[in-house]
């Protein structure tokens, strides 16, 4: 169990223990000077863009930290197509994106992927392996416009992934973004939690599906009280947006359109959760791509081990019985002989 969250598994589903798990996601997100839940002030301004539906009230801000009430309005600090807080980097092809083996690219040794990384997030979670986005201040940040990121891509750019933090934390930057890489002919990738609004998750997949990219969807956990104990919110938006989108995934055969990864969270995200992970892949499409991901100690549990190989390996065996055709074990690098 990790010190810093207190709360196990089993107790998740207490009362108790989901109290625990809140006040933990409370201390992380009071050092970032995040919100410690998302809004809900009864006269406040709605935001629709994500999961968490905030009502932002006077000198409020957003779960997400991008958005304040201005009146009767949202006001944006970034995120929108003006502005995106976030940093790029040309990572040459083939690369070790989750989607690395059944992607497009994996072939296309000489060019690159214009890696676009969002310092913000709509979830929360203290295992966290890219935390650092939460130290950028979006006020102060001079950020992006969608046409200055467009135009970072050059001749030898084949496909962009917008990754972070989470895409659906600036959702309208990246749908803006991806709009203009698309017209330069740049195949569209995104890695999300898919917590981003089911209305803008779908014009995301478009994009994806009219370049010949792929949605990278981040399962943390199936069981909903593990869920909201790990990343603080809950996971209906996540599971119903696989689920819409993933109808997609048989209209392409030769490169998948959807793939599914889950990061193997010692004492948390066990054989028994990837087999309720895999068994709900399963009913979408069998052939929707699985990889698991090795966890490495950061973040608030940054006292937990390293995913060991046993783990891996039954994982691995759970999601094959439950029906799933192309499973994978990923960055097996980080696995280590911790535990049995």
């Amino acid at each position: 169990m990790a010190e810093f969250l207190g709360v196990c598994p089993d107790c998740a589903k207490t009362e108790i223990g989901a109290e625990r798990a809140q006040a933990a996601h409370s201390r992380a997100r009071t050092l970032y000077g995040l919100p410690e839940i998302a809004p809900r002030t009864i006269d406040g301004v709605s935001c629709k863009l994500c999961v968490s539906q905030c009502k932002i009230g006077d000198a409020e801000r957003g779960f997400c930290g991008l958005r304040t009430a201005e009146g009767s309005k949202i006001r944006h600090l970034a995120g929108t197509s003006q502005k995106g807080v976030l940093h790029w980097y040309r990572d040459p092809l083939p690369t070790n994106c989750v989607a690395d083996w059944v992607c497009s690219g994996n072939q296309k040794f000489g060019m690159h992927n214009l890696a676009v990384f969002y310092a913000s997030c709509t979830l929360d979670c203290l295992f966290c392996q890219n935390w650092h986005y939460r130290k950028v201040d979006p006020e102060r940040s001079d950020g992006l416009s969608a046409r200055e990121l467009a135009d970072c891509a050059n001749n030898l750019t084949y496909c962009v992934c917008f990754f972070g933090g989470d895409p659906a934390s600036q959702m309208p930057h990246a749908l803006a973004s991806a709009r203009s890489f698309a017209e330069k002919g740049v195949v569209v990738c995104w890695e999300t939690a898919g917590t981003a609004n089911p209305k803008l998750m779908q014009r995301a997949l478009r994009y994806s599906l009219e370049t010949d990219g792929c949605v990278k969807f981040d399962i943390k956990a199936y069981t909903e009280s593990l869920h909201k104990t790990l990343t603080g919110i809950s996971n209906h938006q996540t599971l119903a947006n696989f689920s819409q989108t993933g109808e997609f995934s048989h209209q392409r055969l030769k490169t998948p359109l959807v793939i599914a990864s889950t990061l193997l969270v010692p004492g948390y995200v066990g054989v028994k959760e990837v087999r309720k992970i895999a068994a709900f892949i399963a009913t979408v499409n069998q052939d929707i791509p699985y990889s698991l991901l090795a966890f490495a100690p950061q973040f608030m549990m940054c006292d937990l081990p390293p995913t060991s190989r046993e783990h891996a390996d039954a994982a691995y065996q759970a999601a094959r019985e439950e029906g799933l055709t192309n499973v994978r074990i990923g960055n097996r690098h980080l696995l280590s002989r911790a535990y049995g």
